[in-house]
């Protein structure tokens, strides 16, 4: 068994076999990746979309509250009246916190009444929702939405209000 022994030297047709055996592997394992990733990012996207929703009617449902507490029916000026009443006497809240918008970068863009009231608030993220249908019936002019800018949060005075 000397150092030329044939018996362990690979035959000519098959050097180098182990080298595409790599790069085939390499190669699978690259696409199997940027299919986990595409998903992780889906999946991701799903989730800020469910922030979105929620932290939405967080602050639609706040702005509802904050009319109705009042026999006047007077709009929040901005966020900060939403986290402390200045018309009462005592701390009432009507959010915990200024929530984010978890889609884009910026703060949320505010929807405005004629003198400036708070009426709701829309998030100015570019990207068509994933979530196409199934949501609740006060928000049911989401469906089938192109943008999430067109998901507006929004509480309008009703007809009983308008005539106070």
């Amino acid at each position: 068994m000397g150092r030329g022994d044939r018996r362990f030297r690979p035959a000519r047709r098959e050097r180098g076999f182990g080298i595409i055996w790599a790069l085939m592997c390499v190669a699978l394992m690259g696409i199997w990746l940027a299919r986990v990733g595409e998903m992780w990012s889906t999946l991701a996207q799903r989730s800020r979309e469910e922030e979105l929703l929620r932290n939405g009617h967080a602050i639609h449902a706040a702005i509802r509250a904050y009319v109705a507490a009042d026999a006047s029916g007077a709009y929040p000026r901005d966020f900060s009246d939403l986290l402390s009443d200045p018309r009462a006497s005592f701390a009432r809240r009507f959010l915990r916190a200024q929530y984010r918008d978890p889609m884009g970068e910026a703060d949320w863009q505010v929807i405005r009444g004629p003198s400036g009231e708070l009426y709701g608030v829309y998030s100015n993220a570019p990207g068509i929702p994933l979530k196409q249908d199934g949501f609740p019936d006060e928000y049911a002019s989401f469906s089938l939405q192109k943008s999430y800018s067109e998901w507006k949060f929004v509480h309008y005075p009703s007809n009983s209000m308008m005539r106070r």
